[in-house]
């Protein structure tokens, strides 16, 4: 197909083809850089502004679809971000019959008469030099047009890290140098971020302000140190960086240094003049942000320069016990070493040796049990024990019984009022946690089982844990302890053991009171309609210590027979009053107990064993063991009787 050719007036030689024709042939390279330039210098100061503000491209009166605008624009569809930032402009489409005159500098082209522009990201992407300068002496406003973030052509080469197109573009329009995108962000911030050194120093040459911070205050110098380049630091500080302009949370240049460990940098910012406590809005100095995050390093340094090493957040906490927090053993035994303070305690009131424990750090708590006082242990309220316990570090609760913690230390009232069942001792915690490891290492080492107000002993029964009942009953629990908000005239163990008969007979024939089962004040008479205690719920699962806001307790105490009423232990009624009827002598069993053995043909021995007479070895058994007494009824065996005997005497067989 042949092309139609064009005769410019004015000048000799071939013509050219409509493929050929350019506005700007008439001008040579510098021409067109000069013009450009001078068309950028006499541009109102705000057309930045204008252009940020105009309506989007395709909403102008001359757009045309184009290949880069048509799936982003026309679809809607977001593309990846690799490609998102493109600038596109309207395609002229000059008529041929009637070119533009000739572009000079008394006549520069319009915007209407480009004719090709590439897009622009991917230009500065790929370092395209000369499409570049070409963009720049066709279209300089595609300079200035932002993305969705505000980024302009100067924010993306100081992105990708390409130096020769931000010379390019300052040399265009210097003034640019500190233009900001949506979120306060600089062509230098980003070029400390992705440590792109060279535009670094491009951007400070031409007159970038290194303190402008973004939104959150951060600065290029405080990004610069918190991905450490000791190169691009130098640099800024050389341009006038302050080494104490914080970000929102107060952290500074010398926080960030010191928490990834960069003692270069440290020292850098210390010669410029970096105050060495200066706290963030947290009260956390560098220092303790070094210790936070385990920089052994900086720490050392800093402590050369006489930092305070018991400095203190505004929670209480010290570097010392930060550092055991995250379980950072090489820092902890530095500063020990240094002689920190294991005896600080927090607004809580918790030592390092706490925290310790509680996280399960136990190199940790080797090194500070010789360094924590045990007398501030005892003001805290709270033993390492109970959070050795609590959180089931049995080997930690080892070695701090052997450090010689007191295991029978109770929490103060404050902290026992934080739990429900207000549980108090060591012990309480490792049998709720079902632990029976750590209740034998505490009741062997001297434990009490029945300090707290709520006997471990309950817990173990509610809960049918047949050898933690063993080693508390062993160690002197007491089996007739009862629950204040819930009192009752039989033993609480029975009342929680029911379901249990193996329990349930272990704890008789461990001298657990039987005989108050059957002391009825109501006797052979009618009892009184019964008052639902619990509705939907097993009684015993109701059962907790009242908090001062609650309702007072019921003011009435609960007798056997009106406890074994309950539908979920009826079914169970006669099987329980045939264990308990072994363990007493003359009984009287009241109407209420005859109506349950009653509703059951099965159960009509059991009111016939009930009945006098009684056989004269189970009263002089009974006798004997009350003699004994309930602490020995274990050592019954160790008595000077036949074999045979002993084994009666603890239930174990019956003699003919």
């Amino acid at each position: 197909m042949a092309v139609a050719s064009v005769s410019m007036p004015g000048r000799m030689g071939t013509p050219r083809g409509l493929d050929d024709y350019s506005p700007y042939s008439a001008l040579s390279d510098e021409e067109l850089m000069q013009l450009a330039v001078e068309r950028s210098l006499t541009e109102d100061h705000n057309s930045i502004n204008a252009i940020q503000s105009s309506p989007p491209v395709y909403w102008q009166p001359n757009y045309q679809p184009n290949q880069f605008t048509t799936n982003q624009v026309m679809t809607g569809v977001r593309l990846p971000s690799a490609t998102r930032h493109m600038y596109d402009f309207p395609r002229a489409n000059p008529n041929p019959a009637n070119p533009p005159p000739n572009p000079s500098r008394a006549n520069p082209p319009l915007a209407d008469h480009i004719i090709d522009v590439r897009p622009l990201v991917p230009v500065i992407e790929n370092g395209d030099l000369k499409a570049l300068k070409e963009i720049v002496k066709c279209n300089p406003k595609s300079l200035f047009v932002p993305n969705e973030d505000g980024w302009i052509s100067l924010h993306e080469a100081a992105y990708y890290g390409q130096e020769e197109c931000l010379k390019i573009i300052l040399r265009a329009h210097p003034g640019i140098v500190n233009t900001c995108g949506t979120f306060n962000q600089t062509p230098l911030l980003l070029a400390a971020i992705f440590h792109h050194v060279n535009c670094v120093e491009c951007l400070l040459d031409r007159g970038a302000n290194p303190n402008i911070a973004n939104n959150d205050g951060e600065t290029p110098l405080l990004k610069a140190c918190g991905k450490p380049n000791a190169e691009i630091v130098d640099h800024l500080l050389k341009y006038g960086a302050s080494v104490h302009k914080a970000c929102v949370q107060g952290m500074t240049p010398l926080h960030e240094a010191a928490g990834h460990d960069n003692v270069e940098i440290c020292q850098m910012l210390l010669n410029a003049g970096a105050k060495l406590n200066a706290a963030n809005i947290y009260g956390i100095d560098p220092f303790f942000t070094a210790a936070q995050n385990g920089r052994v390093e900086v720490l050392s340094f800093l402590i050369s320069k006489g930092v305070d090493m018991n400095c203190q957040a505004c929670d209480g906490a010290t570097p010392l016990y930060e550092a055991s927090k995250n379980g950072h053993k090489e820092v902890v035994e530095l500063l020990l070493s240094q002689k920190a303070d294991a005896n600080r305690t927090t607004k809580s009131g918790l030592l390092p040796l706490h925290v310790a424990v509680q996280k399960g750090h136990f190199d940790i708590v080797s090194m500070l049990i010789p360094a924590t006082s045990k007398a501030k242990v005892q003001c805290s309220g709270i033993s390492p024990l109970h959070l050795a316990a609590e959180h089931n570090r049995d080997w930690i609760l080892e070695v701090l019984i052997k450090g010689g913690y007191d295991v029978n230390l109770q929490l103060a009232e404050d902290r026992s009022k934080m739990y429900e069942d207000r549980r108090s001792t060591a012990l309480y915690f490792a049998v709720a946690n079902n632990n029976l490891e750590a209740s034998e290492m505490l009741l062997e080492a001297g434990a009490n089982p029945n300090l707290d107000m709520f006997n471990p002993l309950l817990i173990a029964v509610r809960r049918g844990c047949m050898e933690i009942i063993t080693v508390l009953v062993e160690h002197g629990a007491n089996m007739n302890a009862s629950i204040l908000t819930h009192p009752c005239s039989f033993p609480a163990v029975v009342m929680l053991g029911m379901k249990y008969s193996q329990i349930l007979k272990y704890l008789m024939d461990n001298g657990c009171d039987a005989l108050s089962c059957f002391d009825c004040t109501y006797g052979s008479k009618p009892h009184p309609p019964l008052q639902t205690l619990s509705r939907g719920r097993d009684f015993a699962e109701t059962l907790r210590y009242a908090n001062d806001e609650d309702e007072a307790p019921i003011n009435m105490c609960i007798q056997f027979c009106e406890t074994i009423n309950d539908p979920t232990i009826s079914c169970w009624a006669g099987p329980i009053i045939d264990t308990l009827l072994d363990y007493v002598g003359h009984v009287k069993l009241c109407s209420r107990l005859i109506e349950h053995l009653d509703s059951n043909h099965d159960w009509a021995g059991i009111k016939v064993k009930a009945m006098p007479p009684y056989s004269l070895m189970q009263l002089c058994r009974l006798k004997i063991r009350q003699q004994v007494g309930i602490p020995r009824l274990r050592h019954i065996d160790t008595l000077p009787l036949p074999p045979i005997l002993i084994k009666f005497l603890n239930y174990k067989r019956e003699i003919d």
